[in-house]
C-alpha cells in the first residue's frame, strides 16, 4: 500500500514527481524518495525517513536536476521505515519505485548474492533492482532486462523503473496492484491512481493485470504477459486536481467528521427525489438483489461494520437473507456461493487488494457483484457488474469517518428501495422521512463537539475501553472500539451487550471506562439497561449515548452521558456514529497522538 509516480518529460521534473507524492501519501507515509537522472545520465536520489515533508527539506537543500523521474511513499511491508530501506531503490544502472510484495525476494536475493551482488537494505524491491542490472550485465537493452527480471516476480506489485544513460524511456509493469498510464503533451506519467495524476493531465489509462508499459516521450506501448501488443481505453478522468486542505479545522478528520451532514445529504439526493421523496436506484440494481436468495456482503475493517450494520437492515426490513465476510477471510474458506447470488463488496478507495481478490472469488462463482465505492474509476469499480458512489469525496484521514456514514446511507437507501420493491415493509414513507432529516440531526449531534471532548480527558488516561451496544448497534460498539485503537492507541474492544457477562465483565473495574450506545427508543434498549447496571455494579464507569429518555433511565448509573434528540432506530446507527467519532478524536487530541496520519496505518491497504 505504498504509493509511486514517475514522470517523463522535457522540463524538470522532481517538484512535480513530489506534489504527486503529496497526493499519495494516503498510501503510506514511513519514508519517501525520488530518483532522477541528472545531465550526466547518472541517477540520483534524496530519500527520508517519516512524513513527506521530510523529503521536501532535503529537496530544498539538494534540489535533484533531471526530466525524468520516479517517486515513492512507503508502508513498510519488509524492513523497517528507515531511509536506508526508503525507495527509490538504485543500482548503479537502474532506479525501482514497487507497491506491493515480491514473494519469493528471499530466492532471488540468494541467487544474486552468489553471483557478486551486494545488498544494501532489508527490503524485497532491491531484489527487483539488482535482478534487472544483472540481466543488463549480460548485455540485454533496458527495456528487455527489465521484463525478464518481471517475468521471475511473484506476488502483487507495481513498478515504475528508470536506466542510467536512458533520459527517453521509463518502464513499468502491473500485477495485481492498481497503476496508472496518463497522457501529457510531450509528457507521460505513471502513478498508483488518478487522483495523483490529476493535476498534470485529464487522459488517463488504466493498466490491467499482467501489462508492461514502455513509456517515451510522446507515446506509451502497452504489452501483455505474453508480450503482444494490446490497447487499452483512453478515458478522460473525473478527478479534480484540486489539492484539499484542512480550512479552519486543526486536522482533516474533524474537518471531515464536520463534513458529514453535507456529504450525507449529498449521497441522500443521489437516491432521493427531494420533491416526491421517492428513493430510486437502476431497475437492475434493485431486480437483481429482490431476486436474490442470499446476499453476501463483504469488506474491511470500518467498511466491514457497514456491511454488519446493513445485515441487519436487509434481514428485518427487505427479507433477504445475508451473510458477512471480512474480506481478507473470506475466499480462502472457499465458500459455497448459491445460484443467482449477490456479492455487495463495500470499500472507501476501491482498491483494497483482499476485497478486490474476494470480488473475483466471486465473479468465478457465478455471484452478481455490486460495488459501492467513495473513489471513483477504481478497480472495484472496474471489475463489477453493477456500481454505486457515496458522495463523501476525498477523505484525507486515515481513520474513516464521513466514508462511513455514506457507505451507511447508501446501504440504508438501498434496503428500503428493495423492501418496497418487495412489498416488505408496510411504512416505507416513515423510514424514508427518516432518512431525509439525518442530514439536519447531524448537524445537530455536531453541537455536543464541546462535550464529549472534556469526557474524552478522562477517557484518555484510561489504558481500556470497552464498547456496548445491541442490534444494529452493536456494530457501532466494534466501530467505536476501532476508531479509538486507530488513532489514540488505546486498547479497546467492542462487545454485544448481552455478551458482557460471557467473558468480558471480567476486564471490569473502576479504571475502564464502557461506551454504551443505546437510543431508548430502540426496542432492546431495556435489556442493554441490565446490562449496563451489571458493569456499574462491578465498578464500571458508564459513558451513556443516548437519547433524553435513555438518558434520565440511566442517570443514577452513568458517569457521563451525551442526550441526542430522538431518532427513528432505523437510522441510529448513522447518528450515533457522529460522537462515537468524536471520542475517539478528542481522546487522541488528549493523548497528543498524530490523529491524521496514526502510527502502522495508510489509508488504502493494497498488499495482503
Amino acid at each position: 500500500m505504498c504509493g509511486i509516480i514517475g514522470i517523463l518529460s522535457k522540463e524538470s521534473v522532481a517538484t512535480r514527481v513530489y506534489e504527486g507524492l503529496s497526493r499519495l501519501e494516503y498510501r503510506g507515509y514511513d519514508s519517501a524518495g525520488i530518483a532522477t537522472l541528472n545531465r550526466k545520465g547518472t541517477i540520483e536520489r534524496r530519500r527520508a525517513e517519516g512524513k513527506l515533508i521530510n523529503l521536501k527539506g532535503k529537496l530544498e537543500t539538494e534540489p535533484l536536476e533531471g526530466t525524468i523521474g520516479i517517486g515513492h511513499t512507503r508502508w513498510a511491508t519488509h524492513g523497517g521505515p528507515t531511509e536506508r530501506n526508503a525507495h527509490p531503490h538504485a543500482t548503479d544502472k537502474v532506479a525501482v519505485v514497487h507497491n506491493g510484495i515480491i514473494e519469493n525476494y528471499k530466492t532471488l536475493k540468494s541467487e544474486l548474492e552468489d553471483k557478486g551482488h551486494i545488498f544494501k537494505t532489508e527490503t524485497d524491491t532491491e531484489a527487483v533492482a539488482h535482478l534487472i542490472t544483472h540481466y543488463t550485465n549480460e548485455g540485454h537493452e533496458p527495456k528487455k532486462a527489465a521484463f525478464k527480471a518481471f517475468d521471475r516476480l511473484e506476488g502483487a506489485f507495481a513498478l515504475a523503473v528508470i536506466f542510467a544513460d536512458c533520459p527517453d524511456i521509463m518502464v513499468g509493469v502491473r500485477q495485481g496492484t492498481p497503476l496508472a498510464l496518463g497522457y501529457g503533451e510531450g509528457e507521460m506519467f505513471l502513478a498508483s491512481d488518478s487522483y495523483a495524476l490529476a493535476p498534470f493531465t485529464k487522459k488517463i489509462t488504466f493498466l490491467e493485470d499482467g501489462d508492461r508499459i514502455i513509456l517515451s516521450h510522446d507515446e506509451a506501448e502497452i504489452l501483455d504477459s505474453s508480450g503482444a501488443q494490446v490497447s487499452r481505453e483512453i478515458r478522460v478522468t473525473a478527478q479534480s486536481g484540486a489539492n484539499s486542505g484542512k480550512g479552519e479545522y486543526a486536522h482533516f478528520m474533524l474537518k471531515e467528521i464536520y463534513e458529514q451532514p453535507s456529504v450525507i445529504g449529498d449521497t441522500l439526493n443521489s437516491f432521493v427525489n427531494p420533491a416526491t421523496g421517492k428513493i430510486s436506484f437502476p431497475d437492475d440494481i434493485v431486480n437483481t438483489l429482490k431476486s436474490a436468495p442470499r446476499l453476501t456482503l463483504i469488506a474491511c475493517g470500518t467498511a466491514f461494520y457497514a456491511c454488519m450494520v446493513a445485515k441487519y437492515w436487509f434481514e428485518q426490513i427487505a427479507r433477504i437473507p445475508c451473510e458477512i465476510d471480512v474480506a481478507s477471510e473470506f475466499r480462502y474458506r472457499e465458500a459455497p456461493m448459491p445460484e443467482g447470488g449477490v456479492s455487495i463488496f463495500v470499500s472507501q478507495s476501491g482498491e483494497t487488494l483482499d476485497t478486490l481478490e474476494a470480488l473475483r472469488y466471486c465473479k468465478r462463482q457465478n455471484q452478481k457483484v455490486l460495488s459501492i465505492v467513495n473513489t471513483i474509476e477504481s478497480t472495484i469499480e472496474r471489475e463489477s457488474d453493477m456500481v454505486l458512489h457515496t458522495l463523501a469525496g476525498p477523505e484525507i484521514g486515515v481513520a474513516s469517518t464521513k466514508a462511513f456514514t455514506t457507505q451507511l446511507t447508501t446501504l440504508a437507501c438501498l434496503t428500503l428501495a428493495v423492501a418496497r420493491e418487495k412489498d416488505t415493509l408496510e411504512n416505507s414513507n416513515y423510514y424514508a422521512q427518516a432518512l431525509r432529516e439525518i442530514p439536519a440531526t447531524a448537524a445537530q449531534i455536531l453541537k455536543y463537539d464541546s462535550d464529549i471532548q472534556k469526557i474524552a480527558i478522562d477517557v484518555s488516561k484510561a489504558r481500556d475501553v470497552l464498547y456496548l451496544g445491541r442490534g444494529a448497534l452493536y456494530p457501532l460498539a466494534l466501530e467505536g472500539a476501532l476508531k479509538l485503537k486507530e488513532i489514540s492507541y488505546i486498547h479497546a474492544e467492542g462487545y454485544a451487550a448481552g455478551e458482557m457477562k460471557h467473558g468480558p465483565i471480567a476486564l471490569i473495574d473502576e479504571a475502564v471506562p464502557i461506551v454504551v450506545v443505546a437510543p431508548a427508543n430502540d426496542p432492546l434498549f431495556e435489556k442493554t439497561a441490565s446490562n449496563v447496571q451489571e458493569a456499574v455494579a462491578r465498578g464500571g464507569k458508564v459513558f451513556l449515548i443516548s437519547d433524553k429518555s435513555g438518558t434520565d433511565s440511566l442517570k443514577e448509573t452513568s458517569r457521563w452521558t451525551v442526550e441526542l434528540g430522538d431518532v427513528h432506530p432505523f437510522v441510529a446507527p448513522i447518528l450515533y456514529a457522529i460522537p462515537v467519532q468524536l471520542l475517539a478524536y478528542h481522546t487522541a487530541v488528549a493523548k497528543g497522538t498524530d490523529v491524521d496520519q496514526p502510527r502502522n496505518l495508510a489509508k488504502s491497504v493494497t498488499v495482503e
